[in-house]
């Protein structure tokens, strides 16, 4: 690896967790160089950084933490969204001032809560949230590519949720100096291909609730009443699965513990959207019981056009 000529958004930029989305940001960031002049990677398993070690995707990887981020000026927890606060606690006084703090959390007022209270008035917090990934975890489940053309949601406003008094969840102005950290990790994600756009931390939730967190929660549940059934039809089900059982398979193969603590986590916003899909599931059992012809064809039309607004929007 050689330093680019171009001044680097980051000194020493420390992915802490390389899985499928640090070890993938690291890729990235070992092809574009003004990303980070050293990349550093830590985890606590001796193995997984043995094998990052082997990959060669960074400058220098440590099992300590201390190490990792001694001398940082940019860090990006990329680990489970209940490790967040417990991980934070144990790095915010060996870094330095003015260091920017991120996260790839896929909640946000829980991962917020957990962090604020170790905080300190000289690191910048910047919460964000790459909307990319596959069923694949690990350090061999990233790959360079893996952010292009996806959304990452930027939530700088961790005032929301900290708060209690605020009630609006409209975005205010940020100081200049948290203003400028936003538009580097911005800017750090951009790099990657991604597309950034900021948003509250509570809607952020909600909103995550139902694109991604119910239908991760639908496909375990799915799954699981499959393999319920009596043995005869379950040994059915999986030799004669099409392709639409396959796909919801696909989603359940997910990493347990990333997803338990998502539910966990998210529980609020999705209950919500559990509820309200319990309702619309009702609904559809109920034209179907009555041959409601009409009712159906629309959810199928509406279903349609959520698909082909997917592929135009290329997200699909």
């Amino acid at each position: 690896m050689q330093d680019s000529p171009i001044s680097p958004l980051f000194e020493r930029l420390v992915i802490i967790g390389p899985g499928l989305i640090g070890s993938s940001l690291l890729r990235r960031a070992c092809l574009d160089r003004t990303i980070a002049r050293t990349l550093v990677t830590t985890d606590h398993n001796p193995q997984v950084c043995a094998h990052v070690t082997q990959l060669g995707i960074a400058d220098e990887v440590h099992t300590e933490l201390a190490a990792a981020v001694e001398g940082a000026d940019g860090v990006i927890l990329c680990i489970p969204v209940g490790a967040m606060g417990e991980v934070t606690e144990q790095i915010i006084p060996l870094l330095s001032p003015g260091t920017l703090l991120s996260e790839v959390g896929s909640t946000k007022v829980s991962v917020i809560r957990a962090v604020s209270p170790f905080l300190r008035p000289d690191i910048f917090f910047i919460p964000t949230h790459p909307m990319a990934g596959t069923e694949f975890s690990g350090p061999d489940a990233g790959f360079s590519t893996l952010f292009e053309n996806r959304w990452c949601l930027i939530t700088p406003n961790i005032e929301t949720v900290t708060t209690e008094t605020q009630k609006e969840r409209t975005l205010s102005p940020l100081p200049q100096e948290r203003e400028n950290a936003t538009r580097k990790i911005e800017t750090l994600w951009q790099k990657t291909g991604a597309k950034t756009r900021r948003m509250d931390p509570i809607h952020h939730d909600k909103v995550c609730a139902m694109v991604s967190h119910l239908p991760h929660l639908l496909a375990f549940t799915i799954c699981s009443t499959a393999d319920d059934l009596a043995d005869e039809t379950r040994s059915e089900v999986l030799d004669y699965a099409a392709s639409g059982f396959r796909d919801f398979t696909r989603i359940a193969s997910s990493d347990p513990i990333m997803w338990r603590d998502i539910f966990l986590n998210n529980k609020e916003a999705l209950l919500e959207m559990l509820a309200r899909f319990m309702e619309d599931a009702q609904a559809m059992a109920r034209a179907i019981r009555w041959e409601d012809s009409e009712f159906i064809m629309d959810r199928i039309e509406r279903g349609r056009r959520i698909r082909h607004s997917l592929i135009d929007n290329k997200q699909a």
